[in-house]
Order: structure tokens, then sequence, then C-alpha cells
């Protein structure tokens, strides 16, 4: 399956992670308003942020998916990224204004009971996103997708929020009225949290950022190959899910064309099969003593 293949299979996990996320916002909103919960309240708006960034990611799939053409030479990878960065500015912004209203709530004293409906509507949701996350989570693996994998740990806090929506709902009960609100509170914090991650890992991948362990690996791969006097220099660049790597190496300088193009053939069969990269410009010199 090629990496077009692999972005198409991307979608289904995203477009099921979008109309989950629809309908339990919807039904946590309604249950929240109607039986007065701030954690579920919360909890659904936790859901509204979490379509935009399903999305977002649905559509830097789908502009993934296109070739090559003469403006964009090595593909449109990278429209993903932009498309999680946008998401996480809307995310942030949902999640403070969750704070905010906590808050005012909590000053103005209008906590109060909420009804059980909403502490079983919290419990249903968090076992419906645990489906929802093993499903993206084996996709991702399947598929190879950084994309789908970073949906699924999404779809797990989900779930996790909405057990603490439900312990905050169910401590109420016992007239622990600050605990519901608390909860709230904690939801807003989750929603920044997850929106600083967002926008950290695309702006490191936008400004070409590189995990300096996985270049250090990847020195030590080729520097293996016995015809490679030394590796001189490797650079990397993310495109969506794809590592573009660029090497320089020394080999023996009287080797001919034939046998250098050989070296960067099996170079290139080495960086695809054991790091799972499919794109590699290698630059050879001659080696000097």
């Amino acid at each position: 399956m090629n990496h077009s293949d692999n972005l198409k299979q991307g979608e289904k996990g995203a477009w099921i992670s979008i109309f989950s996320y629809l309908f339990l916002a919807a039904t946590k909103l309604i249950i929240a308003y109607t039986g007065n919960s701030e954690a579920l309240r919360a909890d659904g708006l936790n859901n509204a942020t979490d379509v935009i960034a399903s999305i977002a990611i649905l559509i830097g799939l789908k502009i993934s998916r296109k070739p090559p053409d003469e403006d964009h030479h090595y593909g449109h990878y990278r429209a993903e990224t932009i498309a999680s960065l946008l998401a996480s500015f809307i995310m942030v912004t949902i999640g403070i204004q969750v704070i905010i209203d906590t808050f005012q709530k909590i000053f103005e004293h209008q906590t109060a009971q909420p009804n059980m409906i909403t502490a079983w509507t919290a419990l249903g949701a968090a076992v419906v996103m645990f489906a929802v996350y093993r499903y993206n989570l084996n996709l991702s693996r399947k598929i190879n997708s950084s994309a789908i994998y970073a949906a699924s740990q999404d779809n797990r806090s989900d779930a996790l929020v909405s057990i603490g929506a439900f312990i905050g709902i169910i401590g109420a009960q016992f007239g622990l009225f600050w605990l519901d609100p608390l909860a709230g509170f904690l939801v807003g914090v989750i929603i920044c949290k997850t929106a600083w991650d967002i926008f950290k890992d695309s702006s490191h991948t936008l400004t070409d950022g590189f995990d300096e362990k996985e270049i250090g690996k990847i020195k030590k791969s080729i520097a293996k190959t016995p015809e490679v006097k030394k590796v001189e220099d490797v650079k990397g660049r993310i495109h969506g899910n794809q590592q573009f790597i660029e090497v320089t190496i020394l080999v023996d300088p009287l080797l001919n064309v034939t046998e250098s193009h050989d070296i960067t053939v099996r170079i290139e069969e080495l960086l695809a099969e054991r790091h799972g990269i499919t794109y590699a410009h290698i630059h050879i010199e001659p080696y000097k003593e």
C-alpha cells in the first residue's frame, strides 16, 4: 500500500471521529443544559473543538493526497500540518472560554446539584470514545500514520475527560457541589493543553525541526554500509507524515559512477526498510585520508 492509499485509509478514521464527536457534543450539551452540569457542558464543548480538529485532519489528509505539481515539487504533505496548526488556535480559544465561564459560575455561586442523567451520559460517552480510540490506534499502526495516531491519543484523552466529568457529577450528589465546576475547569485546562501540544508539534514541523535522536539512528545505520568511509552529514525535515532526508557520505574516490550509484541505492533501501523513509537525497564525495 503506497502513501496515497494510506492517506485515503486515514480519512476513514477522521470521519469516524467527526461523526462520534458531533453526536456526543450535541448529546452532552443538551443534557448538560437540562441536567444542570457544568462538567458535562465543558465536556460537550471539548468534543465540539475535537470536531474542528478532526475536520482539519480530514482536510489535511485530502489535500496531502494531491500529487506534486509545478508549484509543489515535493507534494502537498504539509497541508495536514497547517490545518492542525489552525485547529490549535480554535481549540485554545474555546478552552479559555470554558475556564472563564467556570470561574464566573463559581464566583457567582451558581453551583447546584446536577441530575444523575448527566453522570450516566458522561460515562456512556467515555465508553464510546474508548472504542473510537482503539479503532484509530489500530488503524494508525496499520497504515503508519502519525496524524491518525495523534487523533487516537486525542480520542483517549476525551474518554478520560468524560470519566473525570462523571466523577465530578457523582461527587456533587454527595454535597460536594464545587466538584462539578472544578471538573469543568479541568476540562478547560485539558483543552488548552491539547491545543498547545498540537501547536508545538505543528510549528516544530513547519520550521523544519527534526528529532536529533532519529538523526543519530539514521547515521549509525548508514555508517554500517561497507563502502561508506564516513557519514559526513545527515539532515531531515518532515512533510506531513513523510520524512525527507539529505545525506552526505564519503566513499573511495576510485569508485566509478555505477559503483557509487549502487551504494546510494542500497542506502535508500536501508532507510526505507529500517526507518520508513521513502525519500532520501544522497550526495557522494571522495574520501581523503
